[in-house]
């Protein structure tokens, strides 16, 4: 049984509001003043969704980390955005992964096996439905901005001191200094 309890009359605001209202509902129910009727929360979300461990700062990390540049869209130099959909099994794993809008030169293929290799974190259903779940992913594909060394100038320099030691004979040691301008 759960009862509903509604605010009090503008007459009982005040320190004998929360005492009156205990005692009502003490009254009503036969309960004590200690034992309170609480309402069951139910969880607002029938099917739960799959989440990334470590979220979606460590989702991008991850894909930075295990993105290889192919080596066609490299001496190409092509650059751009792989969109692909991918779905994800009641387990966490991507069962099945299909590109939306590509670039082509080896970038589909790599931005697929990027999503092949995810494994998400799916919470427990207290119903315990299998569900496929089915995402969007966005990979960028950038050339680095680095400038090319156009010339290198190094000197090498060999010093050989003598060193004398406790028992009178030398000893010969070397030491090396590398500069680059």
């Amino acid at each position: 049984m759960i009862f509903y309890f509604y605010p009090a009359p503008k007459s009982l605001v005040g320190s004998t509001l929360e005492s009156h209202g205990q005692a009502r509902a003490s009254a009503f129910c036969g309960l004590k003043n200690s034992q309170v009727v609480q309402k069951e929360r139910k969880d607002k979300h029938f099917i739960k969704k799959p989440i990334y461990p470590g979220g979606r700062d460590a989702l991008q990390k991850f894909i930075g980390a295990n993105l290889k540049y192919p080596k066609e869209a490299f001496e190409k130099k092509v650059e751009g955005t792989v969109s692909l959909k991918y779905t994800i099994d009641y387990k966490g794993n991507v069962i099945e992964s299909h590109v939306i809008a590509g670039l082509g030169h080896g970038c589909d293929e790599e931005a697929l096996r990027l999503a092949n290799m995810l494994k998400f974190d799916v919470p427990k259903s207290s119903r315990k439905v299998r569900v496929h779940f089915h995402k969007d992913l966005h990979i960028h594909f950038r050339l680095s901005k680095m400038k090319p060394v156009t010339q290198m100038r190094y000197q090498y320099t060999l010093t050989s001191p003598k060193e004398k030691l406790d028992n009178g004979k030398t000893r010969a040691s070397y030491g090396y200094t590398i500069t680059v301008h």
